[in-house]
């Protein structure tokens, strides 16, 4: 079958893609991926052949705007209260339509149209997309292709919909927008466009959210592009070794980070182990004398570099928690306060796996004990080991491949006429 993958231009959204679509070509189906034209280095780079729609994003200069009307980002933090008391109708109203105004801006118009297009003449039977990228869904609605969500972190948007729809609203933020881009193709709007006709989910259920929807669970399987083996990732560590990343959205697509990279190597200095800072040179910037204990490097792919570490210092970012969890490695997490990043942070600690920091301006003692914590207690170490069986107790992305053609012949149907 062919199968389309669509994510708006954020490599870390990419990366999640890059397995299932490899295990998707590997057993034979035509795969292509869609997005943005500045996310064209990116997929090149995966070996997949990529279709540009729309005009560039340019994400980090759209948020380099804060004086000119542009979008507030980081309102998407506003879908993941955990209070329910909090949670009313008029609290999710708002969270719903703050959150369709970034969306909207992920998704522009001219790429929504040059997806419809393009399933038109390629024609896929089925369409993966990023949670986020919702002109996915609208293309393969007006073109009767399957269609799944590829989760990219906790499910916010399909909790925050199934409590929204127990209330009866009478509006609806993602209807009034998602309906008006399906009605120029005649598909009238279905809780589908939002949330899938079933989801793709590799967060563990342990620390993940339960919803009402049709789920594929699948293994986080970790994708960073091309890594080169070095002395420190195939030696042991002669001392206890400690990653600190910030990921790679805040620098790659932001332009920016949430998290004070001075307080964090001020804690690092406190620390009795060998730290290793994936920072790269406009983050070190004016951060003075890198600590002794410190190696800092530009970038090393986690997957390569977490199995010789007792600990990593994240901000709740997908890919980093994500990658900790498959190695089984306790985090301990200050959020960027970016979607889901504190809500994240909270489940790990529950889970036993991690501390949470909770203050934004956290003081770098407070950071260096919560590190030495996890390094001396077992527990961490022991529950970090139980999330890592549950991870690897999940299907493959090459497991899941029956089910995902199975979906698909349930699911598609026919159409005959082009796009209006």
């Amino acid at each position: 079958m062919r199968v389309l993958f669509t994510t708006f231009a954020a490599p870390s959204h990419l990366q999640i893609q890059v397995p299932i679509a490899w295990a998707l070509r590997a057993a034979g189906h035509d795969v292509r991926i869609a997005g943005q034209p500045d996310l064209a280095d990116a997929v090149a780079r995966t070996g997949h052949l990529f279709v540009p729609v729309g005009e560039p994003l340019a994400l980090s200069e759209q948020i380099d705007r804060p004086d000119d009307g542009s979008v507030d980002f980081t309102a998407l933090a506003d879908l993941s209260c955990r209070r329910p008391d909090r949670r009313t109708r008029e609290y999710l109203r708002t969270a719903l339509a703050i959150s369709t105004d970034v969306y909207r801006a992920l998704n522009p118009e001219p790429m929504i149209a040059q997806l419809v297009d393009l399933v038109f003449d390629w024609r896929p039977d089925l369409v993966v997309w990023d949670t986020m990228t919702f002109g996915g869904a609208v293309a393969a609605m007006a073109g009767g292709a399957a269609h799944a969500r590829l989760l990219f972190g906790l499910d916010l948007i399909a909790r925050a919909r199934m409590e929204y729809r127990r209330h009866d609203a009478p509006d609806d933020p993602f209807r009034d927008w998602l309906g008006s881009a399906l009605d120029k193709y005649g598909v009238a709007f279905a809780e589908e466009a939002v949330v899938g006709q079933w989801t793709i989910d590799p967060v563990p259920p342990s620390v993940g959210l339960a919803t009402d929807q049709l789920r594929v669970p699948v293994r986080y399987v970790p994708y960073n592009g091309a890594a080169t083996a070095t002395e420190m990732t195939c030696a042991p560590a002669h001392r206890p070794r400690v990653c600190l990343t910030l990921g790679q959205s805040g620098r790659d697509v932001l332009g920016r980070d949430r998290a004070a990279s001075a307080e964090l190597l001020a804690a690092a200095a406190e620390i009795d182990a060998e730290i290793v800072a994936t920072l790269d040179a406009r983050q070190l910037a004016g951060l003075g004398p890198v600590p002794s204990n410190v190696r800092v490097v530009d970038f090393m792919a986690l997957d390569v570099l977490l199995p010789t570490c007792s600990a990593i210092i994240n901000h709740g970012g997908s890919g980093s928690m994500q990658t900790a969890l498959l190695h089984g490695v306790p985090q301990v997490v200050v959020p960027d306060l970016m979607w889901d990043t504190e809500y994240k942070a909270e489940l790990i600690e529950r889970a036993g796996a991690g501390v949470w920091i909770r203050d934004p301006d956290f003081p770098a003692p407070a950071l260096a004990a919560a590190v030495r914590r996890v390094l001396i207690d077992p527990s961490y170490r022991e529950a970090a080991a139980r999330l890592r069986r549950e991870v690897l107790g999940a299907p493959t992305p090459a497991d899941i491949v029956p089910a995902l053609e199975l979906l698909t012949e349930q699911h598609r149907r026919p159409v005959t006429a082009g796009p209006n």
